[in-house]
């Protein structure tokens, strides 16, 4: 199982309590985790990533091991404590402004 933990705003929007669990069949990317949570909670399509583009909104970072994995490819494997469950997959809201 994979584990996911939600900003605050989304975990709302989705009606999700505490950390979202979810089964992935082949290779462990951020696209199958992104594509499993959209599947599993429909509400969430568009807010974590553009429909048309795939790509990762502003203002959302996603972490894992201690590692900032906002820039890494959508098809690059997750680490392997994350696919073992041991480590979530973080989805965090940035704060921009100055």
């Amino acid at each position: 199982m994979i584990r996911v933990v939600l900003p605050s705003h989304l975990r709302k929007h989705a009606a999700i309590n505490g950390e979202v669990t979810l089964e992935i069949d082949g290779r462990v990317t951020q696209r199958a985790l992104l594509d499993a949570l959209e599947q599993n909670y429909p509400v969430l399509r568009g807010t974590i990533r553009d429909q048309q583009t795939q790509r990762r909104r502003p203002f959302l970072r996603f972490f894992a091991c201690q590692r900032d994995l906002s820039h890494e490819a959508p098809d690059a494997p997750l680490p392997d404590d994350v696919v073992r469950g041991l480590q979530p997959f973080l989805i965090v809201g940035a704060i921009a402004g100055g």
